[in-house]
């Protein structure tokens, strides 16, 4: 029983031994058949690259060759170029022009009677007055010896015509004389009147509610309220502000009144929008201008005197063609752009003939010539000629 299994035992042995020895048999022989495809393939590989550079460099010497026997044959090269789409828009021309804000409501401040030597000032320079406020006051002193004398006057007429009615009334002296007695006593009267109301006019007072813009009277100087004979007074009224611009001539016709404008200050850094109320129709023949002046809206910012930088719409298109100026060129037969168009799968300039109207800025209307649609060229335009190839990739 023993001898059996020993015999069994290397007999599986055996066999095991042979299985293994056949399978590294194989694996030997598989993988010496891959490696010598690779190799045939990669010989093969090298070889054909061999035979294209060959060829390559025969087809390079070829037209080197043709292109010196015929130069048009050479191969044209696309040249690079940008190409924006064109679209309808709104268009709008400005007239730029400077201005300044004014108000409507300016008052210089005048002395009744003449006026006289400033007593006292009320009011500096900035302040706010409101109308009916005592600004100044005059020399009065004169009137005041004058009003003591009519009322000594006035008193002793009144005693002479209160004696000369009771006579009168006893029947005794002329109807004359109590007539002209009452006459005597109301013309002291009047007169006392008259002189206690120019009593008043050493009052200066606001004949409107505003900011004292110009306070340049001092007490001692003789005041009538004309700048040229002493000092003045100027009030402004800032609630009621306008801008007023100076219009070149040229543009006379097409200003008018409602029309619309912007106006910007620059101190502030702030835009109105202003309708013109009133413009000028006639020209100075100095500045060879007329004036446009529009309301503005009541704003605590506004000061008289700012610089304002005006822009009057005159004209205005709406859906429109609008292209950049620089890329309008001009030939002998008028201005014209360069477009691209793609035929049979390549890109070519073509040139288009425009008829352009107003210029904004960089803005430049197109009247015809061109569609919503079409490729503008607007970028490597130069030197373009109808039909040459282009791209838009480098």
């Amino acid at each position: 029983m023993k001898k059996l299994i020993y015999i069994t035992a290397v007999t599986a042995m055996v066999l095991l031994a042979s299985c293994g020895a056949k399978t590294d048999e194989t694996k030997t022989t598989t993988s010496g058949k891959t490696n010598n495809a690779v190799a045939e393939k990669q010989a093969k590989l090298e070889d054909l690259k061999q035979h294209q550079e060959k060829l390559s460099k025969e087809i390079a010497s070829l037209q080197q060759e043709i292109i010196k026997l015929d130069p048009s044959l050479k191969p044209e090269k696309a040249k690079l170029v940008a190409i924006t789409p064109v679209a309808l828009q709104n268009f709008a021309h400005y007239i730029d022009l400077q201005g300044k804000i004014d108000a409507d409501d300016v008052a210089y401040v005048t002395a009744r009677n003449g006026g006289g030597q400033v007593k006292a000032v009320y009011v500096k320079q900035g302040q706010s007055v409101g109308k009916g406020q005592l600004l100044l006051k005059l020399d009065d002193a004169v009137i005041k010896t004058q009003i003591e004398q009519a009322k000594t006057q006035l008193s002793f007429a009144q005693d002479l015509y209160s004696r000369r009615n009771n006579l009168w009334k006893e029947n005794i002296g002329t109807e004359v004389e109590l007539i002209s007695a009452k006459n005597n006593a109301d013309q002291a009267q009047h007169q006392l009147n008259l002189l206690e109301e120019q009593l008043g006019f050493s009052n200066v007072y606001a004949d409107m509610s505003g900011i004292a813009d110009e306070v340049t009277v001092r007490v001692g100087e003789f005041f009538s309220g004309n700048p040229l004979q002493g000092g003045s007074i100027k009030i402004v009224n800032t609630s009621n502000l306008k801008v007023t611009v100076q219009v070149p001539e040229n543009y006379i016709s097409r200003i008018k009144t409602g029309g619309s404008m912007q106006v910007t200050l620059p101190d502030i850094n702030k835009t109105f929008g202003a309708r013109i109320t009133s413009a000028g129709k006639l020209i100075d023949p100095n500045s060879r201008s007329f004036w446009v002046e529009a309301k503005l809206p009541a704003s605590k910012d506004l000061k008289p005197n700012q610089v304002a930088l005006v822009k009057i719409l005159d004209y205005s298109a709406n859906n429109t063609v609008t292209i950049p100026l620089s890329t309008l060129q001009k030939d002998e037969k008028g201005g014209f752009v360069m477009v691209a168009s793609t035929e049979n799968g390549k890109i070519y300039a073509r040139k288009k003939t425009v008829v352009y109207g107003e210029l904004y800025g960089d803005k430049l209307e197109i009247k015809s010539g061109l569609q919503e649609g079409d490729m503008l060229i607007t970028d490597g335009f130069q030197n373009l000629y109808d039909g040459q190839l282009i791209t838009t990739q480098a």
